[in-house]
């Protein structure tokens, strides 16, 4: 099975869902990418349909968007 990949910008509310998340999903299934930490990852995420963060794809390609934290073009800068 493929890892879900958790993409956040490092904000308070991305890092609070965040947490939450991993708390409810073994950690080990997840990939957490966070944009605070480099944006080489940025043009994946938008090809995987992701159009604000905090946001988790799932590994069949659902997109699950998390309580707007920012959007992408804020992400982008």
């Amino acid at each position: 099975m493929s890892k879900s990949i958790f993409y956040h910008a490092g904000c308070p509310v991305c890092i609070s869902a965040e947490q939450d998340l991993l708390n409810l999903i073994d950690p080990s299934n997840v990939e957490v990418v966070n944009f605070a930490d480099g944006k080489s990852r940025i043009e994946e995420a938008e090809k995987a349909g992701v159009k604000s963060v905090p946001a988790l794809v799932t590994p069949n390609g659902n997109v699950l968007h998390i309580n707007f934290g920012a959007s992408m073009a804020d992400v982008k800068g």
